[in-house]
């Protein structure tokens, strides 16, 4: 077994790969931001479509092609459509927009903060001593992600779909006007 040091590759000299990972997360994370700060909500939706490309490459240099397609098939392909869809149904205002800013920052700001603390600690202590088993398929193959995704992520999956029907349904009846009631005389009331 060949170790990184014999490699020649280790932290203080990157591959091109784990360059690139690292630029294209600099550029996704900067499109969150400009998401998560523009007063436009158009645009935050544009914004949203780059950070969720920009995933969607992270994966593909994972070597994860599968979730990769995933990611642009329902992310890019649904999830920001049927956001931009409501958003055009609901005639929000496609400038900037005076109610996008309640004057919470800072709590929101200190919220953020604490639950990316929490993420990353979360995530660091549940994977410190899990290691990968390299000698058997891909992690990111079709095979490995179908049986994880079907054996234990069915019902969030579904849960999801019925989120976005339901949100779908929600834009369409606050789109409609209401029509005004008639009397059976033909008359207006």
């Amino acid at each position: 077994m060949i170790t990184a040091a014999a490699q020649g590759n280790g932290f203080l000299s990157p591959t091109g790969v784990e360059i690139a990972f690292v630029l294209v997360g600099l550029a996704t994370l900067g499109a969150a931001a400009v998401t998560v700060t523009t007063k436009q909500l158009v645009h935050a939706a544009l914004w949203l479509v780059v950070a969720l490309g920009g995933i969607a490459v992270e994966y593909l240099l994972l070597t994860a092609e599968f979730i990769a397609w995933v990611q642009v098939l329902i992310y890019l392909g649904s999830v920001v459509v049927l956001l931009l869809f409501g958003l055009m149904l609901t005639k929000a205002p496609i400038g900037r927009s005076p109610d996008a800013d309640s004057g919470n920052r800072p709590v929101a700001l200190g919220v953020a903060l604490v639950a990316a603390a929490a993420l990353v600690w979360v995530v660091v202590d549940a994977f410190r001593t899990t290691w990968i088993d390299l000698d058997g398929p891909a992690q990111g193959s079709t095979k490995v992600s179908g049986e994880i995704l079907f054996r234990h992520w069915v019902l969030p999956f579904e849960a999801l779909s019925v989120l976005l029907l339901a949100a779908l349904i929600g834009a369409i009846v606050l789109s409609r006007k209401d029509a005004p009631a008639t009397d059976p005389k033909g008359g207006q009331r």
